[in-house]
């Protein structure tokens, strides 16, 4: 069994988020599939085996530390690494809580690649949850944009929302990867989101995954669908497109187009090329 290493959301040919695929005829046993993601060491390993059908897969997804029910990133490097070893095209995803597709196709670069999201839902975070985490990042109240209040949104993995009204404050990012774990699970969340609005559509943003093992993601697919559904919910005047950039505080400038129709609750589509990783 060969992990394939690709980065998904890359931007220009650089950057974006890498993540192990592996595509097998049967799941390895559970601690082994551990074991591999540990060893990969990327925020997230996706592990596809076929299910019944030529374009219909099982997945799986793990974390250096965690399985998730989701992850965006490895999703479209799923994508990828499908389109290349059985064709480009649609297919069907069986996740362990939800059903989405992704397809793909070849570029001049690498591949590109979408996937249709689990249904989305948010709420408003729980006032002591948005205490504790502005505790965690060294945050106050008044530095949070009230344009865009801090929520607790979904779309496949639970992540909690909070904007800042100023730039800088985002690069500014920083807190104990141990208290980072430790809240996230108590509150059974997949990341925190932390936003920037660069305009109506268009966003910079960081999300710390210290529920994984990890400190920062460089692109997350799955809490961009949850933004989306979020923004939608809210009445923004979004355009029914939006465009993330994230990574780029830590020299991995990602790029994330989200998509959507104004039913709320409905799927979200999510776009972006990879890269192979060269070396690995």
């Amino acid at each position: 069994m060969t992990v394939e290493h690709i980065a998904a959301f890359s931007d220009a040919g650089e950057g974006g988020n890498p993540a192990g695929v592996l595509l097998a005829e049967s799941f390895p046993s559970e601690a082994e599939m551990r074991r591999i993601a540990a060893d990969v060491g990327y925020s997230e390993t996706a592990f596809a085996v076929p299910d019944g059908a030529p374009d219909r897969w099982r997945v799986r997804y793990f974390s250096p530390e965690s399985e998730v029910p989701f992850c965006g990133h490895a999703t479209i490097a799923l994508g990828a690494a499908l389109a290349r070893h059985s064709g480009e095209g649609r297919y069907a995803l069986a996740l362990n809580e939800a059903e989405i597709s992704v397809e793909a196709a070849a570029t001049a670069d690498g591949y590109g690649a979408a996937l249709q999201s689990p249904q989305t839902r948010s709420k408003a975070a729980r006032p002591e949850l948005v205490e504790r985490a502005l505790g965690l990042f060294g945050y106050t109240g008044d530095q949070l944009d009230p344009a865009l209040p801090p929520a607790e949104i979904h779309a496949g993995a639970d992540h909690l929302l909070l904007a800042l009204k100023d730039r800088a404050d985002l690069a500014a990012m920083t807190y104990d990867l141990d208290a980072g774990r430790a809240l996230m699970r108590e509150y059974g969340l997949v990341t925190i989101m932390l936003v920037h609005v660069r305009g109506n559509s268009e966003f910079d943003v960081r999300n710390a995954f210290a529920s994984g093992g990890v400190l920062e993601d460089p692109a997350t697919g799955a809490a961009a669908a949850a933004f989306a559904g979020y923004l939608r919910d809210r009445g923004w005047p979004h355009g029914n497109r939006i465009h993330i950039i994230q990574g780029e505080d830590m020299g991995a400038r990602s790029s994330i187009i989200a998509e959507f129709g104004d039913e709320k609750g409905t799927s979200i589509r999510v776009s972006g090329t990879t890269r192979d990783m060269v070396g690995k």
